[in-house]
This record gives structure tokens, sequence and C-alpha cells, in this order.
């Protein structure tokens, strides 16, 4: 039996990106890791929109509720600035608040910068998608969602992605199976399809 092709839709939020003023490193940076880190075959729906809630709001139900998306991962304004408002269009559209994804990649981003506490990224689930906030620069967005190792590649914190395949096998979304050399999946063996 095949699995059936995940759709994940990778959101950049900047109003300087979707303005032309420079090109989006997030979606890229995002796109880099999945190929890397999914054994299971999917497929991108990229968005770079302005930092606006009503805009933010319509692309993450659109992705949902239109593009079928099981995965929603958005790079970019989560901080405490003004026009920084990605958490509460999130917050806005969600029907369950998962606050252990932020308290991780809160945690992970300590490890290397003391203004992680300023950062706000929350994680939603929207009918049977999980949609996450990620860092803005490219090597957190990494870091979180991979975790830290030691020099033999051991894990010595869990990135948030070890946990997102079960999550999607409880909301009923499609079933993904990762590279275990960048991320070990954790699954219960009463949850592992062979």
């Amino acid at each position: 039996m095949t699995n059936p092709l995940i759709k994940i839709g990778l959101v950049s939020i900047s109003d300087r990106a979707s303005s032309g003023v420079y090109e989006d490193q997030g979606i890229p940076s995002l796109q880099q890791w999945l190929d890397k880190a999914l054994i299971t075959p999917w497929q991108a729906v990229a968005r770079v929109i302005p930092d606006e809630q009503a805009d933010i709001e319509a692309t993450l139900r659109d992705l949902v509720d239109h593009e079928g998306c099981g995965l929603v991962l958005t790079t970019g304004g989560t901080g405490p600035a003004l026009r920084d408002v990605t958490p509460e269009a999130t917050l806005a559209v969600g029907d369950k608040e998962m606050p252990g994804f932020g308290e991780q990649m809160r945690q992970i981003s300590l490890n290397f910068v003391p203004t992680a506490i300023l950062s706000r990224q929350v994680a939603v689930i929207r009918k049977q998608s999980l949609i996450i906030n990620l860092p803005g620069q490219p090597k957190a967005i990494a870091q979180t969602l991979e975790g830290l190792k030691d020099e033999n590649g051991k894990a010595l914190v869990h990135g948030i992605f070890a946990a997102v395949p079960y999550c999607l096998d409880l909301i009923g979304a499609a079933y993904i199976e990762t590279d275990e050399t960048v991320v070990k999946a954790f699954r219960p063996k009463s949850a592992v399809k062979v």
C-alpha cells in the first residue's frame, strides 16, 4: 500500500520579501530541509505574503480548507514588533492550540541566543491539519525542526519535527515517515505502519 501524497503548505510572512525588496529565504530553507528529512513523497504549496493579519488568516484557511494541506509551516512574523502578527492570525484560524511546539522551539533557540524568549511561535490544529509557526531565520528553522545533536549525531534536544508525524496520525492527516539520520519521528509501536 502506498502512502497518499501529502501536501505541505509553506508560508513566508514578510513585507519586504512579498514586495520584492529582497528574495525570500524562508521557503527555500523549508523545502531543502523537508527534502532531506522526509522519505514520504510530498508536494509543496508555497506562498509569500505580507505581515497583514487578514492576509495570513486567509492564506492559512486556503491552504487547509481548499488546497488540502495536512501540514502548514510558516516562517516570519513571530517577534514582538508591531508588524509581527503571525501568532495572532494562526490562533484565530485554529480549532485547538498545541502549545508544546512553541515551548520546545524557544527552548532549542535559547541554546543559541538569549533573545529566543522574545519569540512567539505557536501551533494549532485546524480541521485535519497541523499549522506551525517557525522562526524567520533559515538556520533557526533547521535547528528547531531537527533539534540539537552531539558530534556523533545523537539527539541532545529533540526538534519539534520528531512529534509531527504522530500528531498528523492522531488528527487523521497523511502518514509520513522521516529519514532517521535527520530526525527520528516518534510513534508508539502500535502506530507504526509496516
